[in-house]
């Protein structure tokens, strides 16, 4: 009986009374030394936290399920459209640490940005948007990456780039996993904005430099794309597949699968190319700001990307009223939701194969940077042609062995530390496709030495070509085929 008594008493703790104090995240002198230098040496300037408190706070309102055409409960959207707009919690009413986590659960589905239903991006009640998007479903009928939400009355729109949006997966069987690496074809959603808006002849110069504008590295990563229509970047985005995003700050050649957000409370950095440190919730917090879009603020010498939108001077600031933030509060609560994030059941048996594979795992040297329970060291490695400056190896994480993926991510983008941060092996059961770009789709494709050879087809990301070779990370390439089957056993076990 002693299980009950331990189930109470942690039911009793998780109640009780729970008044945190909440600092605020904005700090200039935090802010300073919050992100790794860039590969270039840049060290790029957030705003000041004297303008960031003067940005608007956004609201959370709440929110409703999107169901399919044909799919929707009858009269459902004009019971939407007669529905006064509420907001998705009172900080007053939060008691317990599960109240501010239920809380923070609605920040991670509310929305940095509102779409109206009939934006092209989320056009969710045209059919043709589904066919070309190819939206997943998840068990319940519902589409997991955006909702519904009321504002004004009479008024449905789409919550618009959420936590949501990048972090949910829907796996074969419509089993939803919030917080896992996402599995969202946002590149087909954008294509078919961009298509349906019509402007696809116009030059693309624009959206690249907001984007992925990088103009200290030389040559400007841009120059190879100065002559694309936005037809052209249209038909590149379509061709990337679920799970991978050309989000801002990366590349059309280099675009980032999102990162699994469920254990992340023992990660030191975040992003794939160890782009922030992570210290403490509050670090979260800050990520979570920065990446609402806070970040087109950011001064990367004298180039704002903001600054594309309002036509103005490369290094000035918007009016502060015209942009929106996260409070600290909503941001808190968020926090503690990704915090208490679980993966779910692996079904995945530890059998005599997957017992082998353990025994694979340890003799090819795996644990030297993926040890358990973690199976990752937390380390950065150097990508391929980065020179690692000396008081790197003092100040940060540094295991100084380049394992040779494509460097592009990591040397030719904005958001290029030089680095990669080793990932953990963690749930690679229900991620995918891998690789810092997703590459390749499955683990089995991962350790399949046709991927060295430039006519290799990648069966992820294909990039600007048919054919590419998937280069680096040889580990365990060559083993034998039931020793390679084994270690996949494995890994799925994790």
């Amino acid at each position: 009986m002693k299980w009950i008594l331990w189930l109470c008493l942690a039911a009793c703790a998780f109640s009780q009374e729970f008044r945190p104090e909440i600092r605020k995240i904005w700090d200039d002198k935090v802010m300073e030394a919050l992100e790794l230098p860039l590969a270039s040496g840049l060290k790029p300037k957030h705003v000041p936290a004297d303008y960031y408190y003067r940005i608007p706070e956004r609201k959370v309102w709440k929110t409703y399920p999107i169901y399919p055409p044909g799919r929707e409960p009858a009269g459902y959207f004009e019971r939407l459209k007669t529905l006064e707009p509420e907001l998705a919690f009172d900080v007053a009413k939060l008691k317990t640490k599960a109240d501010w986590i239920r809380a923070g659960e609605q920040v991670f589905h509310s929305a940095n940005a509102f779409t109206s239903t009939n934006f092209s991006f989320t056009q969710v009640r045209n059919p043709e948007w589904w066919t070309a998007t190819e939206a997943k479903l998840g068990k319940d009928g519902t589409l997991p990456y955006y909702r519904y939400v009321i504002r004004q009355k009479g008024k449905v729109e789409v919550t618009f780039d959420s936590c949501a949006s990048c972090h949910s997966r829907v796996m074969d069987d419509g089993q939803v996993i919030w917080g896992a690496a996402g599995s969202i074809a946002f590149g087909k959603h954008w294509a078919y904005q961009i298509r349906k808006e019509g402007k696809t002849s116009e030059p693309a110069a624009g959206l690249l430099k907001l984007f992925f504008g990088a103009p200290w590295i030389k040559p400007n990563p841009l120059d190879d794309f100065s002559a694309m229509t936005l037809e052209d970047v249209a038909r590149h985005l379509a061709s990337i597949p679920h799970g991978v995003g050309a989000r801002q700050g990366t590349s059309l050649r280099a675009p980032a699968h999102p990162p699994d957000l469920i254990g992340i409370a023992g990660r030191k950095y975040l992003d794939n190319t160890g782009l922030q440190l992570h210290r403490s919730l509050e670090d979260i917090m800050r990520y979570a700001a920065i990446n609402g879009f806070v970040d087109e603020l950011t001064l990367y010498g004298d180039f704002r990307p903001i600054s594309i939108i309002h036509s103005s001077q490369s290094d000035e600031l918007p009016p502060p009223e015209t942009e929106l933030r996260s409070s600290d509060t909503n941001l808190y609560a968020l926090a503690l939701y990704i915090y208490s994030l679980q993966p779910p059941k692996n079904q995945n048996p530890n059998d005599a194969k997957a017992k082998l594979g353990k025994k694979v795992f340890a003799s090819q040297g795996c644990p030297l940077c993926h040890p358990a329970p973690l199976y990752t060291n937390n380390k950065l490695t150097p990508a391929r042609g980065f020179k690692v400056p000396a008081e790197h190896r003092t100040t940060y994480d540094v295991l100084d062995v380049p394992v040779g993926t494509d460097p592009e991510l990591a040397m030719q983008t904005r958001r290029g530390t030089g680095y990669y941060r080793v990932p953990s092996l963690r749930g690679v059961w229900y991620r995918g496709p891998f690789e810092h770009s997703g590459s390749v789709a499955t683990l089995e494709d991962w350790f399949d030495e046709k991927r060295l050879k430039a006519d290799y087809v990648p069966t992820g990301y294909r990039g600007m070509t048919p054919t590419r070779a998937v280069p680096g990370h040889e580990y365990g390439l060559r083993l034998k085929p039931q020793d390679k089957a084994a270690l996949i056993a494995f890994l799925k076990t994790l």
